[in-house]
């Protein structure tokens, strides 16, 4: 089969949070499998930054965005690293040419429906004069959302592209893509098209919804997720257009990409590690942080890391207070905090680490690095998520040997087993959940944990073991992909397009 995944972000090329690992890694291991494999996205001032040789096409294109208005781009291709996967780049510098993704301190940019209408429109005619006969276009996130409805409205504009299968992923359902209906007029399809069985929603143009409900099917990046979004609870408003997805809606794990999150192997280490060496190896990388950000330097000393975004929906209402209370209570816990985000919670993660220096450490910001070496070095990694479509912190928590504490929610429930007498008697303990989404549920969660860590040494020895033992690589999740690829191919011709 031939496979072009439509996306925003791929690693190393252009990234802001998990879209960008997933695809730059997915595409990689389907091909691994025998596929043909493309990715393409826009060419982000990050793409020149990102020290890959990128190549010239001699495919350039024109795109009509509105009576009078005419925007040119051309085609670039770069490879992915240590693969044969085309990096096709969509180079229009007035869209793309910008110090971030979608927007800066000031908010989101203004011109993002028209930026990434733009795109949509561009991907297709670029595909178009690419000699891939391809098979299915696997879209990513609302960026990508317009390219199923697209392909509908005028099947025939594309040439072959217009037999593709269509897969709408969704990365996180929060982030839908929804403009004013003005915005419409970047797709230039006449008016009759922006209904509710389409394009609009409350009056409103909203990519994602439109992906959703053009797609040949849709999936998600865990099972619980998928079950999750079909709920008012987490649907963001989309549950009911989800459900009349019917059975065409599929939840798979995303994996971790284990050439890089390896404690065996990691670079970026002050000591390397594996199953067999684990507690000297996260010894030695406790005190290299401890030693590097000020903190007491002791092995007995209980480390707990949170690495990622500043948000509310990664539980900070539960962690600061609780910060605040261990250091208020001159509990025995260290905190190792790396992200960056929400400036409340910046301002308060700083004063804290002010104000107990040698317990909690906060860098704010991203530093790649620093993350490999917070989840080599602390005992427990905390992420209370409000929900989670996937998460990929909690995998690399396992990979090194780091018991994640979690909310069941989206793919933490999926991913880390909660230890209870039933789980640590059938030996499939992985981590902790909370019993209680609050301050007071974490800290029992905790408490739970560091119980079996300092009193309880064969069990959190085993409980480790086990947590570092778990597959969690891409093959797996691969495997599942190329599985719907086939049924949506197969299913293709038989299918009825979305009334007009």
């Amino acid at each position: 089969m031939n496979i072009v995944y439509v996306t925003s972000e791929a690693v190393p090329l252009a990234k802001t949070g998990g879209l960008a690992d997933v695809c730059g890694t997915l595409p990689r291991e389907v091909a691994a499998l025998g596929h043909r494999c493309a990715v393409i996205l826009p060419a982000f001032r990050s793409v020149y930054r990102a020290g890959l040789k990128i190549d010239t096409t001699d495919i350039s294109f024109a795109i009509p965005m509105s009576p009078g208005k005419l925007v040119g781009g051309r085609l670039l291709r770069c490879l992915l690293p240590d693969s044969d996967v085309v990096v096709w780049l969509i180079d229009q510098p007035q869209y793309f040419d910008r110090e971030s993704l979608y927007g800066d301190a000031l908010g989101d940019y203004r011109d993002n429906a028209e930026r990434f209408t733009f795109f949509c429109r561009a991907a297709l005619a670029a595909l178009a004069r690419i000699e891939m006969d391809v098979d299915v276009l696997h879209c990513n996130d609302w960026q990508s959302g317009l390219i199923p409805a697209l392909l509908q409205a005028s099947p025939k504009a594309f040439g072959s592209l217009g037999k593709a299968a269509t897969l709408m992923t969704i990365h996180n359902m929060a982030y839908q893509g929804q403009f004013h209906h003005d915005a419409f007029k970047w797709t230039g399809l006449d008016w009759k098209h922006f209904t509710h069985e389409t394009f609009e929603y409350y009056g409103q143009l909203n990519f994602l919804k439109t992906g959703i409900v053009c797609a040949d099917h849709v999936t998600t990046v865990s099972p619980r997720y998928a079950m999750e979004i079909c709920t008012p609870q987490h649907g963001c408003g989309l549950d009911g257009v989800l459900a009349s997805k019917g059975g065409r809606v599929t939840g798979i794990t995303n994996g971790i990409d284990e050439t890089v999150w390896n404690p065996a192997t990691d670079v970026h280490l002050s000591a390397n590690y594996d199953q067999n060496n684990w507690p000297s190896g996260k010894t030695a990388n406790k005190r290299s942080l401890q030693l590097e950000f000020g903190l007491e330097e002791s092995a007995d000393v209980p480390m707990i890391g949170l690495v990622g975004r500043l948000a509310e929906q990664k539980g900070w209402d539960l962690i600061l207070p609780l910060i605040r209370q261990h250091v208020e209570e001159g509990r025995p816990t260290q905190w190792m905090i790396l992200g960056s985000g929400d400036k409340q919670i910046e301002a308060e993660l700083t004063a804290l680490a002010a104000q107990a220096p040698q317990q909690v450490a906060a860098h704010i910001g991203f530093h790649d690095a620093l993350a490999h070496r917070i989840e080599a070095g602390a005992d427990l990694f905390v992420m209370p998520s409000h929900y989670e479509p996937c998460g990929l912190n909690q995998l690399y928590s396992l990979r090194y040997g780091t018991i994640p504490i979690v909310t069941a929610t989206g793919g933490l429930a999926d991913t880390v087993v909660d230890t209870t007498a039933e789980t640590l008697s059938n030996q499939t303990a992985t981590g902790f959940h909370l019993r209680e989404v609050s301050p007071r549920g974490l800290d029992e969660s905790i408490g739970r944990a560091l119980k079996l860590r300092y009193h309880e040494q064969k069990i959190w020895n085993n409980l480790v073991q086990r947590a570092m033992a778990a597959d969690w690589s891409w093959r797996k999740s691969a495997s599942q992909y190329v599985e719907l690829y086939d049924n949506a191919v197969s299913l293709k011709g038989g299918k009825a397009l979305v009334p007009k």
